[in-house]
């Protein structure tokens, strides 16, 4: 009568011990840990908290201000996903480190545009016009590529996220293009008849991305495709549903507008 008492307790135990570790799984399946970086992801990530709630999900938002830890702490399972990052960085980072990242899903770009200098608009352009860009090798390429967009120069072909003023094939206006450290470029608006900023430096130098780009990297844009900032999450976690359930609100319209309305053309949801 006692071992058969006691095998009864143990079974009690065991069965207990499964029901909560069960129980915890469930809880821990709610609950959504993003890194990110403080502007504008973790503001876009506050918006989405509420939309989750109301799905069941607790969407719990670390902000990081380095590059390198909030890929480590999802590599590492501390955190689910982070959001900071785009495609060439990612990348850059799994070879380096040799980690597990992949990209769940594009939210937004932050866009180039071509600004006023000494002139106010594109069809104005002259023969022997300036146009300032930044000098290093990712920006230059984005804002070579924007001018090409716009019909001002062409690129050698294959050009692409690499090219730099060496690869204009063509330059009907000679224009000269002057290259400048990203942040010097705002300063010489008054001396060049362009110049070409990506967001954050447009609006620092007191533009309205929505208001004043003259011409900016459209949402199909080579650019925009390669450098739209994601949802990353260590590889096989792709399918979980917290996971979907989180990239499918931050594509959701409520967020889309939430994005157009607040960042004045600076951030730009992704399609």
């Amino acid at each position: 009568m006692k071992k058969f008492l006691a095998l009864l307790l143990t079974g009690a135990f065991v069965a207990g011990a499964l029901t909560g570790c069960g129980g915890k799984k469930d809880a821990d399946d709610k609950v959504i840990k993003v890194a990110a970086s403080a502007t504008p992801h973790a503001e876009i990530l506050e918006q989405a908290k509420p939309i989750l709630a109301e799905q069941g999900y607790d969407l719990q938002v670390t902000i990081f201000d380095d590059y390198v830890q909030p890929n480590e702490v999802v590599e590492s399972g501390d955190f689910d996903a982070n959001y900071f990052q785009h495609i060439p960085y990612l990348n850059s980072f799994n070879a380096e480190k040799g980690t597990h990242l992949v990209n769940v899903g594009g939210i937004h770009y932050e866009p180039f545009g071509i600004y006023p200098g000494t002139k106010t608009s594109l069809g104005d352009v002259a023969e022997g016009d300036s146009i300032a860009v930044p000098n290093d090798t990712t920006n230059e390429a984005r804002a070579l590529l924007l001018l090409q967009d716009n019909g001002l120069i062409t690129l050698k072909d294959g050009a692409g996220l690499e090219a730099t003023v060496n690869d204009i094939a063509e330059n009907p206006y000679q224009l000269d293009i002057v290259e400048l450290e990203a942040a010097q470029v705002p300063r010489v608006v008054d001396e060049v008849a362009f110049v070409v900023l990506n967001g954050n430096y447009a609006l620092e130098a007191g533009y309205s991305v929505a208001k004043d780009a003259l011409a900016y990297e459209s949402s199909d844009s080579e650019a925009a495709k390669t450098y739209v900032n994601v949802i990353a999450v260590k590889e096989g976690n792709e399918n979980a549903d917290k996971v979907k359930a989180l990239v499918d609100v931050l594509k959701s319209d409520e967020i889309k507008s939430y994005i157009e309305e607040t960042y004045d053309g600076a951030v730009i949801p992704f399609e």
